[in-house]
């Protein structure tokens, strides 16, 4: 479902955004580091200071909605570069297995500042690409 194009602009990206809802559909959008599978894009859930007394509110909305969307982009002030690529599924929570431990593996792969961190016991957001949107310039900057 996604073809070379948009893969290798999302992979080009090391930030995107990623969007939830809660039950009643209020949006909730927060900046992520991401892992690009075949069908699934991975945002693990790692060390850096957070509240420890309740799951973060990207976790909370997935658990009460699990429909969610993740955007990369780029900005330029030429606008004939500007460009994006929208994915949109499922969202679910992994909290161990074999899944999410090859997920934290690309994670890790992918940012050395993961490498430093126990992602191990630490939940992964797999998004289950079931929709690609994209629009503009995708090519290499």
């Amino acid at each position: 479902m996604l073809s070379d194009t948009p893969r290798r602009f999302v992979e080009r990206n090391r930030v995107g955004h990623l969007a939830t809802a809660d039950a009643a559909g209020v949006p909730y959008l927060v900046p992520v580091c991401f892992a690009l599978a075949e069908a699934s894009l991975y945002i693990t859930i790692d060390e850096k200071p957070k509240r420890r007394d309740r799951p973060m509110k990207r976790v909370r909305n997935i658990l009460e909605n699990p429909r969610a969307a993740f955007i990369v982009d780029r900005w330029d002030e030429d606008w004939s570069r500007l460009g994006w690529v929208m994915l949109r599924g499922p969202a679910e929570i992994l909290d161990s297995g074999v899944e999410h431990d090859a997920a934290q593996e690309l994670l890790r792969a992918r940012y050395p500042q993961y490498r430093a961190m126990d992602l191990a016991s630490l939940p992964v957001i797999a998004l289950r690409i079931a929709h690609v949107a994209s629009w503009g310039d995708l090519s290499p900057d």
